[in-house]
């Protein structure tokens, strides 16, 4: 949750927007209208498919969540060969020349992702853009639990 003077913003993916804008014109958030919707596009893709499968798997294994672990794997795998082929033809992933919100969106699930056992050993296109992420300035590593492959 985000308290900005009484402004309260209680969704991760609205507080990355609420701050794109409030930091004023950047490329964390574009204002041209065709990467202002790809960077959209892979924020849906964070709160849905990605939420739902390699974040959902890491909830099994760090917290008991109840989810079917072979769905939620593959589900998560599916995204992941999405994101694989996505970064064969661009540096970030909603195609700009700058990083983006969706980056930031995108990473936290996907570089935990192995704590709910989703091997990312095999998208090494993945795995060089969390390299990228990793790698801005300011950058702080997410603490790391004894779960699923990371154990």
């Amino acid at each position: 949750m985000l308290d900005d003077n009484g402004v309260i913003i209680a969704d991760s993916l609205a507080i990355l927007v609420y701050a794109a804008r409030k930091i004023g014109p950047s490329h964390w958030l574009p204002s041209d209208p065709v990467a202002e919707a790809n960077v959209q596009r892979w924020l849906s893709v964070a709160a849905g498919k990605i939420a739902y499968g390699a974040c959902a798997a890491r909830l099994i294994t760090v917290f008991g969540a109840p989810f079917d672990p072979q769905e939620v794997i593959e589900r998560a795998h599916a995204s992941l060969v999405v994101m694989e082929k996505t970064l064969e033809t661009q540096r970030w992933i909603a195609g700009t020349d700058e990083p983006s919100i969706a980056d930031i969106a995108l990473y936290s699930y996907v570089e935990r992702a192995p704590e709910g056992n989703v091997d990312l050993s095999g998208y090494p296109r993945v795995l060089a853009w969390l390299r990228q992420v990793e790698a801005l300035p300011g950058f702080i590593p997410f603490q790391r639990t004894r779960a699923g492959l990371e154990g």
